[in-house]
């Protein structure tokens, strides 16, 4: 029955877009429909990872999950750029790369994480990609630390983000092409076989048709984000780092709590670090530098309480994550945790 209704809440979608094009309807309704659009949309991202990692092996089916759930992150934030909302944007980035790694690593060990002592996950590989989020973390105090005094937006901060992006760039790139060759390795050496889901391109055609339609319902959700902050009496940064980061990353958290709950944590662990490391080594540089394009450039400068939650939450994981076992108890934690972090971005409210 549930996936039944998952399938046919698909039709969400379109009618999303009718209501926006077609009836003109107005921002909070568009808003919340938007949202709810992006829910089956999340589980048949994460169905069709969880068939294409049968192929794979759970590292390169993490990476894969991460890659084409984060397209809606980068066009939503390409998009707040655009319209002139730099804080939107930052928020929305720093909200991703904080909910992925306690809000959905933590409901995925929640669901996963109930055998003794715990489960078995890919030790090296969680903490090698959570230490690239705190590299990531080190070097945007670069271009935040000036920002703090001033306008944060001024034309020589978003000059000295370059610099900072390739470097992430490239690291990001050698990282992950490492990476990649010894999640295959270590796929081939398991002698594992599909078990007869779908095909591997049947499951990448369902990844790429998923994420197209996300992204125009994302675009849908930022041009209605402004009306609606307005009319919940809520500010920009705290919608686009907690709602807007939860929303933009329903691929993979609908996808690592599904995996998770079919008894796969390391494919649902890889997932949720693979998606944060994504985000703060790929997406964010790859945002900061097309953002000359549209105009105005983009200056990777967060705010204190951002860069504390960001590189906090990173590093409270991996004390926790690095004896290599996923625990129940650990993702209640981190659940918890995470409220407080959104209650706090509540607080503090827009810059």
């Amino acid at each position: 029955m549930g996936r039944k209704l998952l399938w046919a809440s698909l039709v969400l979608a379109p009618i999303t877009l009718f209501l926006r094009y077609g009836l003109h309807a107005g921002a909070t309704t568009l808003f919340i429909v938007a949202a709810a659009a992006l829910v089956p949309l999340a589980w048949l991202i994460g169905e069709a990872t969880e068939h294409a990692s049968e192929h794979t092996g759970p590292g390169i089916g993490g990476f894969l999950n991460a890659s084409f759930g984060n397209a809606p992150e980068l066009i939503i934030a390409l998009f707040a750029v655009n319209e002139g909302l730099p804080d939107v944007v930052r928020g929305s980035l720093t909200g991703s790369i904080v909910s992925n790694i306690m809000l959905v690593l933590g409901v995925a060990l929640i669901f996963g994480g109930k055998g003794k002592g715990g489960n078995p996950l890919d030790r090296l590989s969680i903490l090698l990609q959570l230490g690239l989020v705190l590299v990531a973390v080190a070097l945007f105090f670069v271009p935040s630390v000036p920002g703090w005094s001033g306008d944060a937006e001024r034309h020589s901060l978003a000059v000295v983000t370059i610099p900072v992006s390739v470097v992430l760039l490239l690291l990001y790139l050698a990282v992950t092409t490492w990476s990649l060759r010894r999640h295959k390795r270590l796929h081939d050496e398991s002698g594992e076989v599909a078990s007869g889901g779908w095909s591997l391109p049947v499951s990448l055609g369902a990844l790429a048709a998923a994420t197209v339609v996300t992204a125009l319902i994302s675009e849908t959700l930022v041009h209605s984000l402004d009306a609606f902050a307005e009319s919940a009496g809520l500010s920009e940064f705290f919608i686009a780092a907690v709602i807007v980061a939860i929303v933009g990353n329903a691929a993979e958290h609908g996808g690592a709590i599904v995996i998770a709950s079919r008894g796969k944590l390391p494919l649902a662990t890889e997932i949720a670090v693979s998606s944060s490391a994504q985000v703060a080594l790929l997406v964010t540089p790859a945002v900061a530098l097309l953002s000359w394009a549209v105009t105005p450039s983009l200056p990777l400068t967060f705010r204190p309480v951002e860069l504390a939650a960001m590189g906090g939450s990173a590093a409270l994981v991996a004390l926790l994550l690095a004896d290599g076992r996923g625990r129940s108890w650990e993702g209640v934690l981190l659940v918890t945790l995470y409220a407080g972090v959104a209650l706090t971005f509540l607080a503090v409210g827009d810059r």
